[in-house]
């Protein structure tokens, strides 16, 4: 076992940096905690590079600064399983995304594996190495660690340099690896994880079903969520629910007794929360009508037939290049094409070659 060096002082920090300079490969995994709050709680940091593993404690450094060129060195590769809520949690700690990433997962993924695949199969699959699994409900915040869980940590990062070696090879055999790089650097997009409020309603499942005259205050609704949630550090559906947003858009109370009678079910809410949520529901301009008609979003006869003869072509394709058909498109992009829309994954970069051109054409007459 590689010894783990435990990092919780900042005078620290800058030697750690050094040594992750000197190598070309650095395993990266994040201990977090989120089920109670908005944004992620980093409590861990595990690094590997050079046969060496380093937890640092980030509840008692004070920052990441000195790691961050180390982090984002373009000539050292940053590898990471499932890679998307620890590349958030490390953007929300340093104001850096870290780069460039070789997400093992997604490796996995493009050489034929199930796509969800975790990290503990990969080591047993390519390392002939089992981890424990018995530390997967800790709390994070806690201390001290105890010994079982500073070794489950160090575990996650211990092998990932080596994985992503062996993938490597696999890709390159396949002639995939630009599949994985390009997916990969979509994961640099600083976009993921400091999203504007004011889109926020582009996340919220329905609102296209809500008739024009009603439209504009759902949206209005669900930015008013998402800026409550980041103030007061709390998930999204703590402040209220999707399907309780759509019916206070429809609804529209007036008053606060008529706020809770709309809101039964859902969590209680502190006076001045509904009462900004009064303030938006009747705020000018909350209530204009949307240009589009109300949309119903099951598909037509015709639409269900196209997304018949899509699948067809996806499931071909997939078995012909021996990978799940969700790594070339997922089925709702099926359904988003029959139904006309043209913003789907599937018909850009290396997507469009292997899979989007045969989609594009099963939808012609």
């Amino acid at each position: 076992m590689a010894d783990v060096i435990w990092i919780d002082r900042d005078e620290q920090l800058a030697p750690l940096a050094r040594a992750l300079e000197s190598g070309g490969s650095i395993g990266v995994d994040t201990e977090f905690l989120r089920e109670r709050t908005f944004f992620p709680k980093l409590c861990l940091l595990q690094l590997a590079a050079g046969g060496r593993v380093w937890c640092v404690d980030t509840l008692k450094c004070g920052g990441l600064d000195p790691l961050v060129p180390a982090l984002t060195d373009p000539a050292s590769r940053k590898v990471i399983h499932a890679a998307r809520q620890d590349l958030e949690t490390l953007y929300l700690e340093a104001k850096r995304v870290i780069s460039p990433v070789f997400d093992t997962q997604i490796a996995a993924g493009c050489i034929g594996l199930k796509p969800q695949i975790g990290y503990a199969e990969l080591v047993s699959r390519f390392l002939d190495v089992t981890l424990a699994k018995d530390q997967t409900r800790t709390n994070w915040s806690k201390r001290p660690l105890t010994a079982a869980q500073l070794e489950y940590a160090a575990d996650d990062v211990k092998y990932l340099n080596e994985l992503a070696d062996r993938l490597t090879e696999r890709l390159r055999a396949l002639g995939r690896e630009a599949w994985v790089l390009e997916d990969c650097a979509a994961l640099e997009d600083v976009r993921l994880y400091e999203p504007d409020p004011e889109k926020a309603w582009e996340r919220l499942r329905g609102l296209r079903k809500l008739a024009p005259a009603l439209r504009a205050r759902g949206r209005a609704l669900a930015v008013w969520r998402e800026r409550m949630a980041r103030e007061l550090n709390l998930p999204r559906g703590w402040i209220v629910s999707d399907p309780a947003i759509l019916r206070l858009a429809e609804t529209s109370p007036a008053t606060r007794a008529a706020l809770s009678a709309a809101l039964e079910g859902e969590r209680p809410m502190a006076a001045a929360v509904a009462e900004s949520l009064l303030e938006t529901l009747h705020r000018p301009g909350a209530a204009a009508p949307d240009e589009e008609p109300a949309a119903d979003e099951r598909p037509t006869p015709e639409q269900k037939a196209a997304i018949e003869r899509l699948t067809r072509v996806l499931e071909s394709r997939a078995s012909e290049l021996g990978v799940s058909p969700e790594i070339l498109a997922p089925r709702a992009e099926l359904k988003a094409l029959a139904m006309g829309q043209r913003n789907s994954a599937s018909l850009t970069g290396w997507r469009r070659q292997e899979i989007g051109q045969r989609l594009l054409g099963a939808l012609e007459p």
